[in-house]
């Protein structure tokens, strides 16, 4: 019986986060708070020894990586680069004031806010409305979401030993969808910047054991 732990760190905060923006695949740099919401992580992830860490290929996701493993006792100081790890596609509503759309896509609903959505229609429904409003297309529907980001996952528990414990620094949208795959954890609550949640991998099969933790260390 093979287990692995997966560790997912939501990207320090961002301008467009700072910004009130959609940011899905686009990218922007990490504020102060950004960079102090990834150092946090690394000091409350520092004694977990790492065998193996990814990130996303956004900057906002490969900084805070970095951040971390820079304080863990691992002696990783890069994370491998996947973009299967990045955050939902919005299309076209990306860099869109947020609750401009919320309550563009919502309010038809009686929806207001983009947890709200969430908890009525599932985060996997509302991957398909973003994409049934897209006029471009661009954006993902889940099964588009899901036929790029299961394969990470697969990768990474292939590239696993037993007893391995492996980072992922990734986004907000990827941690709750995963979170709500696996588990009937409620992924309306939000995803903080900087907090960390846990995954048990065990011959394939995913348990949530920690879902956005942001106070104390993390063994």
């Amino acid at each position: 019986m093979a287990t692995v732990e997966i560790y997912l760190v939501r990207h320090g905060q961002t301008y467009l986060n700072k910004y009130n923006r959609i940011q899905g695949w686009s990218d922007s740099p990490l504020t102060e708070k950004g960079i102090a919401d990834a150092q946090n992580a690394g000091k409350r992830l520092a004694k977990v020894p790492f065998a193996a860490a990814y990130a996303s290929d956004t900057t906002r996701a490969s900084n805070t990586a970095k951040e971390i493993l820079a304080r863990n006792v691992s002696a990783l100081n890069q994370p491998t680069i996947m973009p299967a790890f990045r955050e939902e596609n919005f299309g076209f509503f990306e860099g869109l004031d947020t609750s401009f759309t919320w309550h563009t896509l919502g309010s038809p609903m009686g929806l207001d806010d983009f947890n709200e959505m969430i908890a009525s229609l599932t985060i996997e429904r509302t991957k398909d409305l973003f994409k049934a409003n897209d006029p471009y297309g661009d954006a993902e529907d889940n099964q588009e979401y899901w036929a790029r980001l299961q394969p990470g996952l697969d990768h990474v528990v292939a590239n696993a030993s037993d007893g391995d414990r492996v980072l992922i620094a990734t986004h907000s949208t990827t941690i709750r969808s995963i979170v709500s795959k696996f588990s009937d954890v409620d992924v309306s609550v939000p995803v903080a910047n900087g907090s960390i949640t846990k995954l048990t991998v065990t011959d394939g099969k995913y348990r949530v054991d920690d879902y956005n933790n942001t106070e104390g260390p993390i063994a």
